[in-house]
């Protein structure tokens, strides 16, 4: 599948619905604490940067980057739409991602998931691009629910 990506203001109600969907999942697999998933308003923040993926005028994942420092970043609500899951959209925004942090002069990317089961797809998803777990960085704590992942760039 061809897919187009942009920088997106966040004021269309299809991605302020799908990323609603993203955060009450969120708080279905995990307990409201381990919760990492931003809400629209911070995602709308200076340090971060939002962007959606279509296919056509179909709205089929999002994702953000959030600046850490010069040098490093953090992805921030990845998540491809129910219609598009297995269907590249996921690695679409990922490998898009990756490609803005290195444009940005990043030299390492980080990330937090969850360990249950559900997030197992996401995790192997990032570890197919070269993501491997690290310690906690930032707030994230490491346990039975959370999971840090980095890459080097």
């Amino acid at each position: 599948m061809v897919y187009t990506i942009a920088q997106d203001p966040l004021d269309d109600a299809e991605v302020l619905a799908l990323l609603q969907l993203h955060l009450d999942e969120m708080h279905r697999w995990s307990p409201a604490c381990k919760v990492h998933a931003l809400p629209a308003e911070r995602l709308r923040a200076p340090d971060v940067t939002f962007f959606v993926v279509r296919d056509g005028p179909v709205l089929a994942a999002v994702g953000a980057l959030k600046e850490l420092a010069p040098d490093r970043g953090e992805l921030k609500s990845m998540r491809a739409a129910p219609a598009y899951r297995g269907k590249g959209a996921g690695q679409a925004i990922l490998l898009h991602l990756l490609a803005e942090a290195q444009a940005r002069g990043y030299r390492w990317v980080g990330l937090e998931t969850g360990r249950p089961a559900a997030f197992q797809p996401a995790v192997r998803l990032y570890a197919k691009h070269g993501f491997t777990e690290c310690p906690a960085f930032g707030d994230y704590v490491s346990d039975e629910f959370s999971l840090c992942m980095e890459k080097w760039l």
